[in-house]
């Protein structure tokens, strides 16, 4: 069997890296783009809000799917099965939503980007789990992220400089580009181990036929809710907020997303050291939740503020809820290998995919709370309270995972 290193710099993790610096890219594109794109589609400003939360939640929609296929496959298949497969989709798609003219159009070819883009980051994380030496894959795998989640920043700056059509079409580029990349990278050994010996693989509902498994599944889910609630509530729809707090000035939703992952960036490099100081994934985790409750009470705390605290508070956000990372290596982490991509795969676009049950939620809320000033405003920081108690229960029976030999397999 192929044996681990212990280097946290080697070919499997800056292809992973990569890989998910273009898959963010991707990813947040729409959110950066999506004022611009739909307006210039000729949409009202009402339609825009409405339009736009259909298309991201269509998109998560698409990732919550691809998650489950993309994550079979890659027990079944091997992990770089899936890091060529998902590129080339979401590349085409990408390409494809450059030449977009409605708003249905738009929501298709985002729902193909969200199949094509659920595979990259769990499939990239568990190769590099299982090539990286146990005492340093929290690491690797922060490295992972931190250079990934760098790719919302370039799409910002590229949508400065560039029409939102072409900003799609140079996503695409730079996923068929990574794809050349790709060649040079092996499969995991563990895997490949796991393979010859014919115990079932990439087999789905294993998660749901035993009760200790099952329980771990849904923790390792439901412990990574806060960071799509920020990204896809309260940064994505700060301007929204920012007019019902009294804001008078324009806050874009594209500079508060660049300044969010800037930081998600700088904290999801930050928790693999600090993960490894303290011989734990979860008291890190615990960290970054307190950092997200602090940061959620100022953004809620923000009458006849200014755009430029918004955006402080949005980059405060950000850095607290860069437990991506740790996130994610903890989904790979909690099972063995002939389930641990699909775990790995499905666990973060589980979370993506209740981005729509956040806003059923949240517009729930506001019908509730009409009667009161500010419903909107409301809604949100009670959609924010469900959430982050819903984090910490889970994370509380979440089995610690630092330093955990992962040569073994689910019966």
């Amino acid at each position: 069997m192929q044996k681990t290193t212990s280097s946290i710099f080697t070919i499997a993790v800056l292809v992973a890296a990569l890989g998910y610096f273009v898959d963010i890219y991707d990813l947040l594109l729409f959110n950066i783009v999506r004022v611009d794109s739909l307006t210039d589609m000729g949409l009202s400003a009402a339609q825009v809000k409405t339009e736009g939360e259909f298309i991201i939640s269509i998109q998560m929609m698409g990732l919550l799917i691809g998650g489950i296929i993309w994550g079979v496959m890659g027990d079944k298949k091997g992990r770089l099965s899936v890091l060529f497969g998902s590129i080339v989709l979401y590349s085409l798609a990408n390409i494809a939503n450059g030449f977009v003219h409605t708003s249905d159009q738009y929501a298709l070819t985002r729902f193909i980007a969200g199949i094509g883009l659920a595979g990259e980051l769990g499939a990239g994380i568990t190769l590099v789990t299982e090539l990286v030496h146990k005492d340093k894959r929290g690491l690797s795998t922060s490295l992972v992220a931190g250079i990934g989640l760098m790719g919302a920043v370039a799409a910002f700056f590229v949508s400065q400089n560039f029409s939102w059509r072409m900003c799609y079409f140079i996503g695409g580029g730079l996923g068929f580009c990574l794809l050349i990349l790709r060649i040079t990278v092996f499969e995991s050994g563990m895997f490949t181990q796991t393979k010859k010996s014919g115990v079932s693989r990439g087999n789905f509902f294993m998660f749901f036929t035993d009760a200790r498994r099952f329980k771990k599944y849904i923790c390792a889910i439901l412990i990574g809710l806060p960071t799509w609630y920020v990204i896809g509530v309260l940064v994505a729809f700060s301007n929204n907020f920012a007019r019902e707090f009294g804001i008078t000035e324009t806050v874009k939703p594209k500079v508060s997303t660049m300044f969010a992952y800037l930081c998600i960036s700088i904290a999801d490099l930050l928790i693999g050291f600090v993960s490894q100081s303290l011989k734990s994934r979860k008291k890190a985790l615990y960290i970054f939740y307190i950092l997200t409750i602090i940061s959620i009470v100022f953004f809620f705390n923000q009458q006849n503020g200014t755009a430029a605290g918004m955006y402080v508070i949005c980059a405060a956000l950000g850095f607290g809820t860069g437990f991506w990372a740790i996130f994610v290596t903890m989904a790979a982490e909690q099972f063995g290998t002939n389930l641990r991509a699909t775990a790995a795969t499905t666990a973060p676009n589980m979370v993506r995919g209740a981005v729509p049950l956040i806003f059923l939620i949240f517009n729930w809320l506001q019908t509730v709370f009409s009667s009161m000033p500010h419903p909107y405003v409301t809604a949100g920081w009670v959609t924010g309270a469900i959430v982050m108690s819903v984090a910490i229960v889970a994370a509380y029976f979440t089995e610690e995972t630092f330093g955990k030999d992962l040569n073994y397999v689910e019966q």
